[in-house]
């Protein structure tokens, strides 16, 4: 072959194979990253997956520690509480604290014939059945002392706002003292649990009964203090008629031998004591008739926007000759202001104007619990509609508060702080 031909061939040859060569090294760069890529992918789409189970994992763990904890937490909402249902319902706290010394016999009866704490496996030590008794009577009294202690404890804090995670923290330790001991074979018995868990109930139910026998006494002694101070501005008023009546027949001699300016000087004196004498005997028959009917007295709507807020009025009654001092004495006792007096209505029956309105606002209380306190959530446009339904009662509701104390207050303040409660969650996934 001529060497003239061979030569381009072979240079072209060359330049063919060094063109695939470049393109077969471009390919296979362009591969292997495709390659890494797509195991990064994968890489990265196992590690996303392992985090997804390890969040769920360690989410599992947070919901439960957090209902573990609310257990020993004490502030919680109505709900959250669940609804308190009383064992017992007895009428006096005498027979509630009865009731509590017989649980606790019963209670001191188990123990001792060993079916509060037990164990029904006989074990041996060094092959001594006694050394074996010996010890599981040391684990019975150990398990006694944790348990009762424990129970002794929660019982004494129990309250209204707690009672359940009380009950809840009881049966929780029941659970893990059984738990501990199951090595052993000592149990603590269900019957004994829920004689504790009676006990918790009677305590409590003991001490509401108490605090409702005070304020039962309180009111009582309200009550006397009212007609003490009734039969006090009795003999005021009948002091004051004396004096008057003194004063105008002093007056009236003297009147008999006056003349001339002496004479109008003394018969204008005898009008203006005149008049005080009326006043005072008209107190006095008022304070007398009030008095001799227990019933006769003043009902009385009051609001306190700076204490309670808009549209929460206070209905109450009084017996008082001078009724406004008994709404004074309301606005001094433990309220930053003053109340305002949008009613005062004397009747002959107060008692019964008042539980009449008690009971057409009933479902407006603010109290739902205690129904000695007087105050409901309501307009006095229902006020007065639901006064218009009685036809002996006259009288003209004052619409706006003046509230002098509070608007004074929040002028001088001019801002009001508020506090915000900031929760912090969790997805359930991610």
């Amino acid at each position: 072959m001529n060497i003239e031909i061979v030569i381009p061939i072979i240079i072209l040859l060359i330049a063919v194979i060094y063109y695939q060569f470049k393109v077969i090294n471009k390919l296979k760069n362009r591969y292997g990253r495709i390659i890494d890529i797509d195991s990064e992918s994968e890489r990265l789409s196992k590690s996303l997956s392992e985090m997804k189970a390890n969040y769920n994992q360690k989410k599992d763990i947070f919901d439960k520690l957090s209902d573990s904890l609310k257990i020993y937490e004490e502030r919680y909402g109505l709900i959250e509480l669940g609804f308190y249902e009383p064992i017992f319902e007895f009428s006096t706290s005498d027979e509630y604290k009865y009731e509590i010394n017989n649980i606790r016999e019963e209670q001191k009866y188990m123990l001792q014939n060993k079916t509060a704490i037990f164990c029904n496996t006989e074990w041996t030590i060094d092959g001594s059945r006694s050394k074996g008794k010996s010890s599981t009577n040391k684990n019975i009294k150990l398990t006694a002392r944790a348990f009762n202690n424990e129970c002794d404890s929660l019982i004494l804090k129990v309250r209204w706002n707690n009672y359940k995670k009380i009950e809840e923290r009881i049966e929780k330790t029941y659970e893990s003292i059984n738990k501990l001991n199951i090595s052993n074979g000592v149990q603590i018995s269900k019957e004994y649990l829920d004689l504790k868990l009676k006990e918790l109930n009677a305590t409590y139910l003991y001490a509401e009964k108490k605090y409702q026998e005070k304020q039962e006494q309180f009111e009582i002694r309200q009550r006397i203090r009212e007609e003490e101070k009734l039969e006090k501005e009795i003999e005021k008023a009948e002091e004051e008629e004396e004096k008057y009546q003194k004063l105008l027949n002093k007056t009236l001699n003297s009147l008999k031998k006056a003349t001339g300016e002496k004479l109008e000087s003394l018969q204008s004196k005898v009008k203006e004591l005149e008049a005080k004498l009326k006043e005072s005997q008209d107190k006095n028959k008022r304070a007398k008739s009030m008095a001799q009917q227990t019933k006769v007295g003043y009902v009385y709507v009051i609001s306190n926007i700076g204490s309670f807020g808009d549209n929460v009025f206070k209905i109450g009654m009084t017996r008082r000759l001078e009724p406004l001092d008994r709404v004074k004495e309301l606005g001094d006792a433990s309220v930053p202001f003053s109340f305002d007096v949008h009613a005062m209505i004397y009747s002959n029956n107060a008692p019964e104007l008042e539980n009449r309105l008690h009971k057409a606002f009933n479902s407006k209380k603010l109290n739902l619990i205690n129904n000695r306190k007087e105050f409901f959530t309501v307009s006095l446009d229902q006020i007065e509609n639901e006064l218009k339904n009685h036809d002996d009662i006259e009288t003209n509701l004052i619409k706006v508060a003046e509230a002098k104390e509070y608007y004074q207050s929040l002028a001088i303040r001019n801002s009001v702080e508020e506090s915000n409660l900031i929760e912090y969650s969790f997805p359930d996934s991610i």
